[in-house]
């Protein structure tokens, strides 16, 4: 499945939807898992490390801001030439 955050598509291994309920608001939450190489780990940590998000999910018809709820890598540093990392990441909707 492919996700866009912002201008960046991902591959994306699982995906997941849910609604949460926040400070009495109904708010849309993503959960995407999805290899990072080396090639593409610098592209995807800048992203990552601004915090602010439009996430689109065409095959779900989604498209909504966000920020990061969760974050989990299976590794640490990707620049060495071939590495590949499994990427957890939790988005949930601006309220």
């Amino acid at each position: 499945m492919k996700i866009i955050l912002n201008d960046l598509t991902i591959d994306a291994v699982h995906f997941d939807k849910e609604k949460v309920i926040k400070q009495g608001k109904e708010l849309q939450k993503v959960k995407i898992d999805f290899k990072v190489t080396s090639d593409d780990y610098h592209d995807v940590t800048t992203l990552l490390y601004e915090n602010h998000f439009v996430v689109r999910v065409p095959e779900e018809n989604m498209e909504f801001p966000a920020t990061i709820h969760n974050y989990f890598t299976s590794i640490t540093n990707l620049y060495e030439e071939g590495a590949v990392g499994d990427f957890r990441l939790e988005l949930i909707e601006k309220g």
